[in-house]
């Protein structure tokens, strides 16, 4: 490699300030060795990098070609060195995937008790559905990901979290329709004309769907809300019930006044929500002290669902 990580800073600062002198003040250098360095990045590329004008600067195509690759070395670079200090000042940093379903309600509680017990920790977190969550687990994007269990597929290790239940929500009006007593009702007793769940794409779609003894092929199921925010305005109007689970049930009460609750009879529907890593990832504490942290917001979450 002919070139050098400070002539790319150089080169970038160059075709942002369009002006040598300008650059040369930003990166704290003369502009005559800033010059310098430019003119051996475009003898290494093999070719000029800026149309110098008058009173501009302008880049060439190739310039245009060089600063997009330029800027993912820069970047990536700069990655790198934040990583490295980080990692020799004793701090740690995880990237955390979590679906949609989960994200809102549990992340507040379980950022806020990291920040406060371990300030060494970093967490990034991934917002997406349970497949492209796997997909960037296997492929190292993410360290771990909280996913409904099972989440199937070999090379896994999963650590179940708490229960999450399910209830029936919707308007009164709805819920007083139903010809079955709550203590007696069960999710197969529902309607297909009555159900809203969540597009497709969702766990909590395919889960709700299997509780309820049903399938995607019914025309008669609206699987159109793309979150529990939508989803839960939605019913409450009057426009269907659906399946919510407990970790959701406080927020999105408090949040939407006409939603109303109702516990189906026991044994009553769940799911299982669980931490999953790779099984090659080196065993750190990292993953206990994570899974720890969030076994006891979800379970205080729930149980606040309950009582």
């Amino acid at each position: 490699m002919n070139f050098t990580l400070r002539q790319l800073q150089y080169f970038r600062a160059v075709a942002e300030k369009r002006n040598f002198g300008r650059a040369a003040t930003a990166c704290h250098v003369s502009q005559p060795a800033l010059s310098v360095q430019i003119k051996a990045l475009e003898e290494t590329m093999g070719g000029p990098l800026f149309e110098r004008q008058a009173r501009d600067i302008l880049l060439t195509p190739l310039g245009r070609d060089v600063l997009d690759r330029a800027n993912q070395v820069v970047e990536a670079a700069g990655r790198l060195d934040r990583f490295a200090r980080d990692h020799s000042g004793g701090h740690r940093s995880l990237a955390i995937g979590i679906i949609p379903t989960v994200a809102p309600y549990l992340l507040p509680g379980v950022l806020a008790a990291l920040r406060s017990g371990d300030v060494s920790l970093r967490v990034q977190i991934r917002e997406s559905r349970t497949e492209h969550l796997l997909m960037m687990l296997r492929s190292g994007e993410i360290d771990a990901a909280v996913l409904a269990l099972p989440a199937g597929g070999e090379g896994l290790v999963e650590e179940p979290l708490f229960q999450d239940m399910f209830l029936l929500a919707g308007s009164q009006t709805r819920l007083n329709r139903l010809t079955v007593s709550p203590e007696a009702l069960r999710p197969t007793d529902l309607q297909k004309a009555q159900l809203m769940l969540l597009e497709d794409g969702h766990c909590l779609t395919d889960q709700a769907l299997e509780v309820c003894g049903q399938d995607r092929g019914s025309g008669q199921i609206n699987m159109g809300a793309s979150s529990l925010a939508t989803l839960s305005r939605l019913v409450a109007e009057g426009f269907g019930l659906t399946l919510m689970p407990e970790l959701a049930s406080k927020a999105e009460s408090e949040a939407v006044p006409g939603l109303r609750l109702v516990r189906f009879g026991s044994p009553q529907p769940a799911r299982t929500i669980g931490l999953v890593r790779r099984a090659s990832t080196q065993q750190e504490d990292w993953f206990e002290k994570l899974s720890r942290v969030m076994r006891q917001v979800g379970e205080g979450i729930v149980e606040q669902a309950r009582a």
